[in-house]
């Protein structure tokens, strides 16, 4: 498996990596404060943890694949709020002080140590069907936008309205399991622009030029998110003629695809003479970012990714996880995009922005 083997840097950040890449965006805490003192952040974030226990329990209550479940289950929240607090208490115990990183590695931790794989696969597979089913209607609308930038637009709109699906988040989970998320009105619904970040007007213009050979995608959530949101618009890249490398997690976190999940999805949506609804696929690749969290430290991918990537011009970070709360401010030593929707009070509060604003930073690289 890609994450035995030894992770490696990814190429395109700039160097020296010491210097110039911190994974985490959000400081909880600065130098000058009392190391053996949360912080108003530290508390604040914890507490954001703590909230997620229920729907985490919830999930993992029901997971067939586990012998005794909810007692196991019981084990993972009371084992995983202890920890929570200790952070409260003591910021350096449990290899702190805590970032989001950090917290996300010990509730993984927690949940394989007990047995549990894969909590979110049933829904996953659930919202991944009902996804694909979707996909050729949703590529037949943008296809019909004739204007170059408002097809660019819609598409971009899907991503935001895909990276809804996120039961990652307390507040969306629960929206979810009442009704549901329609795409279609999610597009419809997102907040107004100008985004808290937003420079789709300057990526428009170097999309025009169709400037990039090859571009790598940090890909996000199964469902929606990845189905209707990433793969037509990785479809239009395509189309331009840009080779695509796919990045998906090696092993399951949330409700995010995975490695395995996504060649699946893909294998799916192919027609018989491989193309995605008549465009050739041969140019995209997929790939095990060695990674195994919602969030992303990119001093530690796979070698095979790494490789991939080497001659990339444009990476493109999507969702809150990898593309907010983590790598905002990574440069790169190409084009880069990060894109994502804010579904966190505290994240829409470090950005100056509305809960589920929506993210597109754009950077360009002067050649």
């Amino acid at each position: 498996m890609e994450s035995a083997s030894e992770l490696v840097p990814f190429p395109l950040l700039q160097t020296p990596i010491e210097s110039n890449y911190r994974a985490c965006t959000i400081p909880y805490r600065f130098p000058s404060d009392n190391p053996r003192k949360a912080t108003p952040a530290e508390v604040s974030w914890v507490t954001l943890f703590v909230n997620s226990i229920p729907s985490f329990k919830q999930r993992a209550e029901t997971d067939p694949t586990v012998i005794d479940a909810p007692a196991r289950a019981q084990k993972f929240a009371e084992r995983y709020a202890e920890i929570l607090e200790d952070f409260k208490k003591d910021p350096e115990s449990h290899g702190g002080p805590p970032d989001c990183i950090l917290l996300c590695r010990i509730r993984e931790q927690i949940l394989r140590e007990l047995g549990f794989r894969d909590i979110f696969k049933k829904v996953k597979d659930e919202e991944n069907a009902k996804a694909i089913s979707l996909f050729g209607d949703v590529v037949r609308l943008n296809d019909a936008i004739e204007e170059e930038g408002k097809r660019l637009e819609s598409l971009v709109r899907g991503i935001f309205a895909g990276n809804i699906f996120d039961l990652g988040s307390a507040k969306l989970a629960e929206v979810f399991s009442r009704d549901g998320m329609s795409f279609l009105a999610s597009c419809q619904n997102l907040v107004p622009r100008p985004w808290v970040i937003d420079d789709l007007e300057t990526f428009k213009v170097k999309w025009s030029k169709k400037p990039w050979k090859k571009a790598v995608i940090f890909v996000d959530n199964s469902g929606a998110d990845i189905i209707l949101g990433i793969l037509p618009f990785v479809r239009e890249l395509l189309r331009l003629g840009t080779q695509v490398v796919l990045a998906a997690n090696d092993l399951p976190s949330i409700n995010d695809v995975t490695y395995s999940e996504l060649i699946d999805i893909i294998a799916k949506l192919k027609d018989e003479s491989g193309k995605l609804m008549g465009v050739d696929t041969s140019n995209l690749f997929i790939a095990n970012s060695g990674n195994d969290l919602p969030v992303i430290d990119l001093a530690r991918v796979s070698q095979e990714l790494a490789y991939l990537a080497s001659d990339a011009d444009l990476v493109i970070l999507e969702g809150m996880g990898r593309g907010i709360e983590t790598n905002l401010y990574a440069q790169f030593k190409c084009d880069s995009l990060k894109i994502g929707m804010v579904k966190h009070p505290e994240v829409a509060q470090f950005l100056g922005g509305r809960l589920y604003d929506c993210v597109f930073k754009y950077n360009e690289v002067s050649s």
